[in-house]
């Protein structure tokens, strides 16, 4: 039996996710994660980029988030005015992985910067400096978005989406979940069963009340809570109630499948 290395963060594949994330690194093309909230990307990504022995630059992206913040800028340090590489920047001159987390909530500048490395010119013009740097073969560009809650103003242009070879990402089958809320978590399997059949019935009624589902991190802060000792009740209060919602009617809608869940 393989010994897991520890080093590697823990990921349970669902599909092929994990082969065609090699097979993107070895040809140097750039990756889109679409999937929503929860369900597992980020982690992937760290798990991935750890395997492969790449060093990981993530960017939370938000609405402030410039193309200079990813490229770098000139500060002032010591009464001196020097460059400084921002983390895509640091990426391409060094090698590793740059990840752009929920890209969409960027500015369009943002998307602009991306464009020459995401072609088979693999380049990034830094106006600032009058560099062009040359992206090596240990670089690669990964973005991720939910593309259920973004709204129309907040989407990938079609011409910046056909640059990326994408994967899909849903939330697990419940099998799998089981088994993620139970490593990551410690509680035992068979008392997660009831907290993935919870999830399910929650994610059944998203559309009508809520903007996004149960999603497996949730349930492992859950099972954390009931593994430290919390009651099943309290905890999925706390965990899968109050994050999910601020209506009080839906609150009390969760509250009664909580409720028929755990007793």
């Amino acid at each position: 039996m393989n010994k897991i290395d520890s080093r590697i963060p823990f990921y349970l594949p669902v599909a092929n996710e994990c082969e065609l994330f090699e097979h993107a690194y070895k040809n140097h093309l750039p990756l889109m994660l679409k999937g929503p909230t929860g369900c597992g990307k980020t982690r992937f990504v760290a798990h991935m980029t750890a395997r492969l022995g790449l060093d990981l630059h993530t960017v939370s992206c938000h609405d402030d988030l410039t193309a200079a913040d990813l490229t770098g800028r000139y500060l002032l340090k010591g009464g001196d005015t020097q460059w400084v590489d921002g983390p895509l920047t640091h990426a391409v001159r060094k090698g590793g992985a740059c990840y752009l987390d929920e890209v969409v909530e960027a500015r369009k500048d943002v998307t602009v910067v991306l464009h020459p490395l995401t072609d088979d010119r693999r380049i990034l013009p830094l106006e600032r400096t009058g560099e062009t740097l040359i992206a090596p073969d240990n670089f690669m560009l990964i973005v991720s978005y939910n593309p259920g809650y973004q709204n129309i103003l907040k989407s990938l242009k079609p011409s910046t989406r056909q640059r990326f070879i994408g994967i899909n990402f849903d939330y697990p089958t419940p099998d799998i979940e089981v088994d993620i809320v139970h490593k990551e978590s410690g509680l035992e399997a068979e008392r997660c069963v009831p907290l993935v059949n919870l999830a399910s019935r929650i994610r059944s009624v998203t559309e009508q009340d809520l903007e996004e589902g149960a999603s497996t991190r949730l349930l492992v802060y859950c099972a954390t809570l009931i593994t430290s000792g919390m009651s099943a009740l309290d905890a999925a209060r706390a965990a899968l109630i109050e994050p999910l919602s601020d209506d009080d009617d839906v609150k009390a809608g969760l509250e009664e499948v909580v409720r028929a869940t755990f007793g």
